[in-house]
């Protein structure tokens, strides 16, 4: 990408959020149109994104930890997190210009990871009407952006350890009940990747002549994502003889979507919600759809979300939570991926950096921001809705320490299993009701099984 001429760039306007003698709201609205008057702060602004254009053409040789170089970018961060905060734009773009100088999308992680929540923070910046934020939220296809879920599917056991955990709560629910008719009603099914194991585990519990049955109600954003799964999964199956499987898909969209949900004679119905609550950005939403779910009676109750340390409330607590969360999705590619590395590039930019910047760019409303929970809070939530934590097997904790197993490519000599070093780890939570995947220090995934009080 070439660098903008001068006029082209000044002759667009920057539409620049500029109350900065006011207090803020509860509240973040952005206008619909405001155009910077301040020659002063429109020519900083240039000059930012002169510096970002700069960034985006950089080879960094240089390691952000030397000489404490990746503490000082962290610092960048919170700075200018602070000042956005504070409505102090003189303060921001200095700080986020000085983090475009520092940083590159072909660094060390700590390098990467600082250029996404800057780009975040920049967009923070501007109106949605700004030319310069759909720059800088520009979209990857379609094709991009299923080509690097894939990647990180296949190197990391972030998502493998999210599907496989849920697939064995799901199998040991089939099992208690001795059907032979299994349906799953999936509120994301994405693009399907959870289900050619739990169809494998079906296949083999099958005997002969005892076919099996799988059905799955997904739920997708586009009737096009809806077939391309569809047929993923059909030609899938077809490679079980012993397995009769059956897929509609349902658009998130239309509200009468869970209301269609019918359980048949005889059959399991599993509710799958794996990364798909804290999507709703809405505790109306989240109450409203468990309390529907509550009313199916499901045999099992599959949650799996990613975990934060506290329930932030604020813009700054929930930078900081982000921060430190996708800190350790970045390190944690380091056991995988070499920093030259195509596919960590396409993962980083199309779908860790595009989370990142989704998130920097959410509204303020505190009641309709995304956030990632503490398990007990979500355990309260459940429980409130007439759920109660059902105790986990041994075979899932094996599982998904088998899992880690595979996967590792970290220093050998590490215990992969709770080395006090060690990459990721898996361990057991709320008395042996959850189990949750980390990096390290830090807690990212809990998967839980919930039922109807009362037993059934």
């Amino acid at each position: 990408m070439e660098l903008f001429e001068d006029e082209r760039l000044l002759s667009l306007g920057l539409a620049i959020v500029l109350d900065s003698g006011r207090q803020r709201k509860p509240k973040r609205k952005r206008r619909e149109s405001v155009k910077s008057s301040d020659d002063t702060n429109e020519g900083k602004m240039f000059s930012l994104f002169k510096t970002r254009e700069m960034m985006l053409k950089r080879e960094s040789n240089a390691t952000s930890g030397e000489d404490g170089k990746g503490l000082h970018l962290i610092q960048l961060l919170l700075v200018s997190a602070t000042s956005l905060n504070k409505n102090n734009l003189d303060s921001s773009i200095e700080n986020l210009r000085e983090l475009y100088e520092n940083v590159s999308l072909n660094g060390d992680s700590v390098q990467r990871l600082a250029a996404y929540f800057a780009d975040g923070l920049v967009a923070r910046l501007l109106t949605r009407q700004s030319p310069f934020h759909d720059m800088i939220m520009e979209e990857p296809t379609p094709e991009e952006e299923f080509l690097a879920y894939m990647e990180l599917y296949k190197v990391s056991p972030y998502y493998q350890f999210a599907h496989f955990t849920a697939n064995q709560m799901i199998m040991e629910a089939f099992e208690n009940e001795n059907s032979h008719a299994l349906h799953v009603v999936d509120l994301d099914v994405g693009y399907g990747f959870q289900w050619p194991s739990l169809m494998q585990s079906l296949s083999d519990k099958a005997t002969t002549g005892n076919h099996m049955s799988l059905k799955i109600t997904g739920f997708g954003k586009t009737l096009e994502d809806l077939e391309q799964t569809e047929a993923r999964l059909v030609a899938f199956a077809k490679s079980f003889r012993n397995l009769s499987f059956e897929f509609q898909g349902i658009l998130t969209s239309n509200n009468c979507g869970m209301k269609s949900i019918r359980k048949r004679k005889n059959e399991t119905l599993v509710i799958n919600l794996v990364f798909y609550l804290n999507s709703l950005c809405s505790f109306t939403r989240i109450s409203d759809l468990l309390n529907s779910i509550h009313m199916l009676n499901p045999s099992v109750v599959v949650l799996v979300e990613q975990e934060g340390g506290r329930s932030p409330t604020s813009f700054l607590s929930r930078f900081m939570e982000f921060l430190h969360y996708y800190a350790a999705m970045f390190d944690s590619l380091d056991d995988f991926l070499p920093l030259r590395s195509l596919e960590r590039l396409q993962i980083e930019k199309n779908h860790l950096g595009k989370e990142i910047k989704r998130l920097m760019d959410l509204d303020d409303d505190k009641a309709n921001s995304r956030k990632y929970e503490r398990m007990e809070t979500w355990k309260g939530r459940m429980e409130s809705h007439g759920f109660e934590g059902m105790s986990l097997s041994s075979k899932s904790i094996i599982q998904a320490k088998l899992l880690l197993k595979i996967n590792s490519h970290y220093c050998p000599s590490i215990d992969q299993f709770g080395g006090e070093n060690g990459g990721f780890t898996a361990f057991e939570r709320e008395d042996g009701n959850a189990i949750s995947l980390a990096w390290q220090d830090k807690c990212l995934i809990t998967a839980s099984a919930w039922q109807c009080a009362g037993g059934r």
